[in-house]
């Protein structure tokens, strides 16, 4: 990818690029929908992700191209922009505007994008390209932002320029990523902790279902308000915040308060799944890959049954993964609805259970997923050259 993108940079801008850069996308290994209640997320960086070819013009011009879309730009240098249709290319345009409105001087750039991670599969590609973008400008103009802000900045071009409202594990996750590592994020705070993720004689597989999450966002909203909801019946009587604040136990005693059945799912969900991440960083912390791997199961049926976000594409590769003696866990990642899966799949047994899962899903649905390997890799960085 980088030689590719060096010879495309050459032969549009007809100059050498100065600098290339990396940020990664990500996964969630556990912790669904409960970024919004109080709860705590697992993300980690994974290897795949988006590069960034750059280097400084002198004609007060700032030009995008990408690899991957045909739109391209060709824009002046001005003390701000807004946000104009629907072209990849607003990404990286709206962090550039949030530098400028906070004070940042940033001269002429010649930019080039390109990307391994496959779009609307829910693995955060517009997130890595904010951090990546931010990033490298920090590279370039020494502006000394240090990446928890640049995960921060990030969330906001997001929410304020794109209008996507998103939270801040997909942005912070790619900014921070560690090798080997998982982080244990409190989204409201920011607390973090980097767990081991030591998976010894397994690897996380993911598996894109190939279905777009054409209802990810509807059903994001929805939730999000169910949510809402249920808490405002439970602080009728209970003193507390989000519904992550209550534990299982106190679920059960309280969910009289809650005014239906439907409402009493989607808390049982959010109040389970917080409880499973602090198990699964618990199994994590002493080696027990094991049991993550029960948890991840547990985690996917609770989202299917309780929180009703996944969906027959998901629930194929995930039932297939139950039936294969290899795999020891998986689970559904990110919104729903479609994106993708991921599997710890035993390390020589990698090909045969990609195989057989591309047949069974195939001759299940009439497509095939695609399959890849990944660790947990390090965040946004420079690749030297």
């Amino acid at each position: 990818m980088k030689d590719k993108l060096l010879k495309e940079f050459r032969d549009y801008f007809h100059r050498d690029a100065e600098n290339i850069f990396f940020c990664p996308g990500r996964v969630n290994l556990i912790g669904e929908h409960i970024d919004y209640n109080g709860g705590k997320v697992m993300p980690c960086a994974i290897s795949k992700g988006t590069y960034l070819a750059v280097s400084k013009n002198k004609e007060k011009k700032i030009r995008f191209a990408c690899l991957d879309f045909p739109e391209k730009a060709n824009l002046h240098i001005q003390s701000s922009y807004s946000k104009t249709g629907k072209q990849w290319f607003n990404y990286p345009l709206g962090v550039i505007n949030y530098l400028l409105q906070n004070g940042n001087e940033i001269s002429g750039l010649d930019m080039m994008y390109a990307g391994d991670l496959p779009v609307g599969a829910g693995l955060s590609s517009s997130a890595s390209i904010e951090v990546l973008t931010i990033f490298a400008l920090n590279e370039l103009f020494g502006l000394g932002i240090p990446k928890v802000d640049m995960a921060i900045a990030s969330k906001k071009v997001e929410n304020e320029f794109i209008g996507v409202s998103c939270g801040i594990m997909d942005q912070f996750a790619v900014a921070m990523g560690q090798m080997n590592k998982a982080i244990l994020l409190d989204c409201e705070s920011l607390k973090h902790e980097f767990i081991p993720f030591d998976t010894g004689e397994y690897v996380l597989l993911i598996v894109n279902s190939n279905k777009q999450r054409a209802l990810a966002d509807s059903k994001y909203n929805e939730r999000f308000a169910e949510c809402g909801k249920t808490l405002k019946n439970l602080k009728s009587e209970l003193k507390i915040e989000n519904l992550c604040d209550l534990d299982l136990k106190a679920f059960e005693m309280n969910q009289h308060l809650i005014e239906s059945d439907i409402l009493k799912k989607r808390a049982r969900h959010v109040i389970s799944e917080n409880e499973r991440v602090m198990q699964a960083s618990d199994a994590l912390k002493r080696g027990d890959i094991n049991t993550f791997g029960l948890l991840m199961f547990v985690s996917h049926q609770s989202l299917k049954e309780w929180y009703e976000v996944s969906g027959v594409e998901l629930d194929t590769i995930v039932d297939f993964s139950k039936n294969y003696k290899g795999c020891i866990g998986a689970r559904m990642t990110g919104a729903g609805f479609g994106g993708c899966a991921i599997a710890l799949v035993k390390n020589d047994l990698i090909n045969d259970f990609s195989g057989q899962l591309i047949a069974y899903y195939k001759t299940t649905l009439g497509y095939e997923p695609t399959v890849f390997e990944s660790g947990a890799a390090d965040g946004v960085r420079a690749i030297r050259f």
